[in-house]
């Protein structure tokens, strides 16, 4: 079995210390599996000076070359065929730019395993029936966004009763019908059956304040939850904080703060990052997080604010194995959350285009736009 392999199979979700080592064996096997057989990555790691062989410390992989998301945006790059490709996802596309990236069985077996041991780890599977509102797309064939598809995994933590989708696909493209997702809602809260929200907390809170307006204050039935995901993307200017949002639902619906789940991610990083009690994004094994100075990329200690550089060997379809982002965030001392979970946690603080900022990693996007004219 290969290092990503175990990996993905490790039993303790958060034991970073104990993984380490597998972790940099996962990722070395990866970037020579990328350098072997990507045209592209490869003339770009030999543009940096860096083969895979030089990672053979756990601090070597704060020198292993990063993508940005932008290059994602722009080209398509895969290591293999698509043909072998079982799955191919798109970001959300909200700035008209979408993100492909291509999953092999490998790669989505490890997925399997991620999700499936953080999802039994905050006790989301259930064998009790559950009616859901998808605050999110629901599913066309025309729509292939990582967010769509993860949305609708999550209504299979249970068995479904029945699925509300608030953007509904119509006359070729999504708009939104939060009225009908009212009803729907004012009609589950009467049944016997616990009521699971899933999707955008843009929409989730603005359903809410809806209900609240109408001065319709329900009490949904015992066990329902609230799941977030997506961020709030366009509606960056109406985001709340996240104890506004709490004691929103609290009002509108009874849901407790304990109830609420919230999910972090990206199509061009696809590690299932769920929330503690506490609501902080720890680091499982499945990946590492390195905060990098906006202006040197030099990696920076716990605490500091800057650029998130994430690294995971889940796929070897795409090129994804290091990512930089352009979410500005803190990584912070496990100790400091209070959960009882010693691994460190991700604070996303906002999000910065990296047009705005001229890096390195810009030039490695440009380096390899250069290499036979793009990626397509």
């Amino acid at each position: 079995m290969s290092a990503a392999g175990r990996l993905f199979r490790h039993r303790d979700i958060y034991d970073l210390d104990g993984t380490n080592e597998l972790f940099l064996r996962a990722v070395r096997e990866n970037c020579a599996y990328q350098y072997r057989h990507n045209d592209k990555y490869r003339a770009m790691l030999d543009a940096k000076g860096f083969s895979p062989d030089m990672l053979q410390t756990y601090e070597d992989l704060a020198r292993l070359p990063f993508l940005p998301t932008l290059l994602f945006k722009n080209h398509e790059l895969y290591t293999m065929p698509k043909y072998r490709m079982i799955v191919k996802a798109t970001s959300s596309g909200t700035g008209g730019k979408f993100s492909r990236i291509g999953f092999e069985l490998g790669g989505l077996w490890n997925g399997a395993h991620m999700v499936l041991r953080v999802i039994h780890r905050r006790r989301l599977f259930s064998a009790v029936p559950c009616n859901y509102v998808v605050f999110g797309y629901k599913p066309h064939r025309s729509n292939h966004t990582a967010v769509t598809k993860t949305a609708f995994g999550a209504t299979l933590f249970t068995p479904s009763l029945r699925r509300t989708y608030a953007l509904q696909y119509r006359n070729g493209q999504y708009t939104a019908d939060l009225d009908a997702v009212a009803e729907a809602i004012q009609k589950y809260a009467k049944s016997r059956f616990p009521l699971r929200f899933m999707g955008f907390p843009s929409y989730t809170y603005f359903a809410m304040k809806l209900l609240e307006e109408r001065g319709i204050l329900l009490r949904l039935p015992k066990h329902s939850k609230i799941m977030l995901g997506g961020g709030w993307k366009q509606f960056y200017r109406e985001e709340v904080d996240k104890r506004e949002f709490y004691d929103t639902a609290k009002r509108v619906f009874g849901v407790d703060e304990g109830d609420i789940v919230e999910f972090y991610g990206a199509v061009e990083h696809p590690i299932l990052y769920c929330d503690c009690e506490k609501h902080h994004f720890h680091i499982p094994v499945y990946s590492r997080v390195i905060i990098r100075d906006p202006e040197t990329l030099q990696p920076l200690p716990n605490g500091r604010m800057g650029l998130v550089n994430l690294i995971s060997p889940m796929v070897r379809a795409t090129p994804i194995l290091s990512v930089m982002t352009d979410d500005l965030g803190v990584l912070h001392d496990g100790g400091e959350c209070g959960c009882g979970c010693n691994s460190p946690f991700l604070e996303i603080i906002g999000r910065v285009g990296l047009k705005e900022i001229k890096t390195c990693a810009a030039g490695a996007a440009e380096l390899l736009i250069k290499q036979g004219g793009g990626a397509k």
